[in-house]
């Protein structure tokens, strides 16, 4: 007997392990490892994943599958071993970790359909059940008789397509495609016959005369300058026939990518992508940190090596993050390799993202560049994976599971023998730390492309100017720059480190602060609609015009927002034209895309914008960059603060003088005197690095020692206080002496969404033991997670400690 083990949808640590059911004759050779299959469970129907089949099974009377939802396995081999791994590493559930690494349309409720392809001639039983139709309801098979086995051969054929028709939205793309229905003979004699007033139907007839292949409808009416109506007595004289054809939602259907070539390396270059040629020629797995200064020709190495594992005929994942997958990466890669490049971001539309995923699966495309997710691109002869600005946080996922790209990309990398390349121009410490150890081979950059120097970094100390007089926002040096870069005909981006219109509402007379009423947060002042938001439970509330303490109408925003730098910029220098990037301008489809080509083709002269505009930017006419807070960041309760600061601040500096003009920077601060801004303004990585490191020791902290954060939360405050008590108890009584667990305490917002929130820590350097002690707390508070609404969340590589 046939036995499939199922995973269930049903996300609890009751479920959380393989199902036994019985195969029906019918399916039987179609339940395979990696196809989707409804089972019963209990009294409801639900989705599932086969994980593993056998033939025998320790209970005896086991329920059958009821239907089967893919021909063909979604989840590779490969990918449920990486699943049960990911379960395994991030304490979660084996369906979270399976549903991760699929597009969202293959999670929501669908019909199914079978689609076959235009030429191809079907067996006898199969071409009279489609009856002449393109597309027939999967129903409609099931009830045929015909066997699922000759079914899954002419799909394997690829005679026979098998489609998600997803109730909650559109999946796939049809258009209406026209062609004759009669041979060219019959359509002159057509064309003699149909009356002279007829013009346009003769056009018609006429064109397929000439081209008697099949034609767009849209493309055929716009060619002929006819309408539906001609068309249309011309398919009811049965002389054409329509029908519909699926198209790729291409999202960058409507752009002409110029074909680019290979440039000539550097010396330098050459001898960075030496190690990463031989690493691939010899079919081994290795680490490696390209470490290369901003504008240095990262992205040809890239370039380069991806031409070389395509020419092997194998496949390559490349990681940018979200805020980086701009247009110009994008088309980097489309005109180096074409259509054989899947793009994948969260900018794309449901359907978009499926049919990207699908061209993979298909083995229609060698290259998958996207975000976080598109580690998980169901390749199965990977040569190469590259990582690029290897130190950004978003390529940690926040919620269940929690894992880190780079974790999966080395795991991958293990599987398939090939190598893992991350690149970054201040890659993280741990990963230096890593290269500096061996563990990772350090290959190095330390010049720009074309020579191109450096651009100069002015720190200009703000304590000064309120001293001076000056209280605008603007420094008098970046003022007097951006005036200049005006007449120049040059263009500025300046830079600021938050969103919105300003930080937060106070009274002068009594100073209070509007809170947000269901975390501990002050609301933010949104201008354009005049509102209060929070931006943890999206509450909001109308901007008051007197203070609801004291009822006085001396109340104000405090803090700068780009909103507010915006309107400054145009009272100061009415003459700018001013593009403003940041979450609200770029909310819309495409904004993002349409703001920066606006800028490239020089229809503005400031660009000015939140952390998406810090990355992967070049334009040739940028010689000035202002970065206008560079220390909010310095005063946020996180040991990686210094960090990130030095990494933004040179991220960013790196936007200026790309090209043939050089660049120039002004970082304006309240402490310049910081050694994160002092060294970034100096580029000096390697110095920062000693410094940095020198702390983490002796606060013990990452990369000397490994983090666990475990976050308790629940509505009653007592109750978050006593459950998290209670965990830090149990740890420090298991683990080692050399393990510190440190709380419980109050996390930085210690209430989001009336959930009071506290927070253990524990620092350690080895703890076999610590995963399965959390395991035994999640086991011990389970009936209270199920039924009194208590979270417990574990995270092993803690980047958001709020």
């Amino acid at each position: 007997m046939d036995i499939a083990r199922v995973v269930v949808d049903v996300p609890s640590s009751q479920t959380n392990r393989p199902f036994d059911y019985r195969v029906p004759d019918k399916f039987r050779g179609i339940v395979e490892k990696g196809v989707r299959v409804i089972v019963p469970f209990g009294p409801r129907k639900i989705m599932g994943y086969v994980v593993a089949m056998t033939n025998k099974s320790e209970f005896d009377r086991l329920k059958p599958i009821e239907d089967v939802l893919d021909l063909t396995p979604i989840l590779t081999e490969e990918l449920l071993d990486l699943g049960n791994w990911l379960t395994e590493q991030t304490l979660s559930f084996y369906i979270s970790s399976f549903q991760v690494m699929l597009p969202q349309v293959l999670k929501a409720k669908y019909k199914k359909e079978l689609w076959r392809q235009e030429e191809e001639l079907l067996p006898e039983n199969l071409e009279s059940l489609f009856g002449g139709r393109e597309v027939i309801e999967f129903e409609e098979f099931e009830q045929s008789g015909i066997s699922y086995h000759q079914l899954q051969k002419t799909i394997q054929e690829g005679i026979i397509d098998v489609h998600y028709e997803v109730k909650s939205r559109e999946t796939k793309k049809t258009t209406t495609m026209i062609q004759p229905e009669k041979d060219p003979v019959s359509l002159e004699e057509a064309f003699v016959d149909l009356p002279a007033q007829a013009k346009k139907q003769k056009e018609i007839v006429q064109y397929f005369i000439e081209a008697p292949e099949p034609v767009s409808q849209k493309f055929l009416l716009g060619q002929l300058g006819t309408t539906r109506a001609s068309l249309k007595s011309l398919l009811d004289k049965g002389l054409l026939k329509e029908f519909k054809q699926e198209i790729y939602r291409d999202p960058y259907e409507n752009k002409e990518f110029e074909r680019t070539e290979a440039f000539e390396l550097t010396d330098e270059q050459q001898e960075a992508i030496t190690p990463i040629l031989r690493c691939m020629e010899d079919g081994k797995h290795e680490v490696m940190l390209l470490h290369g200064v901003t504008g240095s020709g990262k992205t040809e190495i890239y370039l380069q090596s991806i031409q070389q594992v395509m020419d092997k005929g194998m496949e390559a994942i490349m990681l940018v993050p979200e805020i980086a997958l701009t247009p110009q990466m994008v088309e980097r890669f489309k005109g180096r390799f074409g259509s054989r490049v899947a793009v994948m971001h969260s900018a794309l539309s449901a359907g978009e993202k499926y049919d990207e995923w699908r061209k993979i699966q298909r083995k229609e495309v060698q290259v998958v560049v996207g975000a976080r997710s598109a580690i998980f691109a169901p390749f199965t002869k990977l040569g190469i994976i590259i990582i690029d600005e290897e130190h950004e946080t978003s390529y940690k996922q926040e919620d269940h599971p929690r894992y880190h790209a780079r974790d999966i990309a080395i795991q991958r990398g293990i599987k398939h023998n090939c190598p893992v390349v991350l690149g970054s121009a201040t890659p993280t410490l741990e990963s230096f730390a890593r290269a500096k150890k061996g563990n990772y081979q350090l290959l190095t950059l330390s010049k720009r492309m074309n020579d191109a120097t450096m651009p100069e970094v002015e720190v200009v100390d703000m304590r000064d100017e309120l001293h001076a007089g000056n209280r605008s926002m603007f420094s008098r040096a970046l003022m007097e720059k951006i005036t200049d870069r005006l007449k120049r005909k040059e263009q500025v981006v300046l830079f600021l480190n938050r969103r919105g219109y300003s930080t937060f509402v106070m009274c002068r007379d009594c100073g209070h602060v509007i809170e947000c009423p269901h975390c501990d947060i002050a609301l933010t002042y949104h201008r354009r609609q005049e509102k209060l938001k929070c931006h943890y439970c999206s509450y909001e509330e109308p901007m008051p015009s007197r203070c609801p303490e004291c009822d006085s109408e001396t109340i104000r925003y405090f803090g700068t927002g780009t909103q507010k730098v915006e309107e400054n910029l145009q009272q100061h220098l009415p003459e700018a034209r001013v593009i403003r990037m940041d979450v609200d301008t770029t909310r819309r489809k495409g904004a993002h895309e349409k703001l920066l080509s606006q800028f490239g083709a020089g229809e503005a002269d400031i660009l000015l914008g939140t952390q998406m505009i810090a990355k992967g930017l070049d334009f040739e006419n940028v010689t000035l960059v202002g970065v206008l807070t560079a220390d909010s960041l310095l005063n946020l309760p996180d040991f990686r603060a210094a960090e990130k600061t030095f990494q933004l601040l040179t991220q960013v500096s790196g936007r200026a003088g790309r090209h043939l003009k050089p660049g120039e920077v002004v970082v304006q601060t309240y402490t310049p005197e910081h050694y994160s801004v002092e060294m970034a303004s100096e580029y000096d990585y390697e110095r920062f690095f000693n410094h940095e490191m020198k702390l983490r020791k002796a606060f013990q902290y990452p990369p000397y020692f490994f983090l666990t954060l475990i976050t308790v939360s629940h509505p009653n405050q007592l109750k978050v206080q006593e459950v998290t008590q209670k965990i830090c108890k149990f740890m420090k009584t298991k683990l080692s002496e050399e393990a510190t667990v440190l709380g419980p305490t109050p996390s930085a917002l210690t209430r989001i969404k009336d959930r009071y929130r506290f927070q253990c820590m524990i620092k350690y350097k080895q703890e076999p033991e610590q995963r399965k002690l959390l395991k035994r707390i999640l086991h011990y508070y389970d009936d209270e997670i199920r039924q009194d609404d208590l979270q417990i969340s574990i995270d092993f590589q803690p980047y958001q400690l709020m």
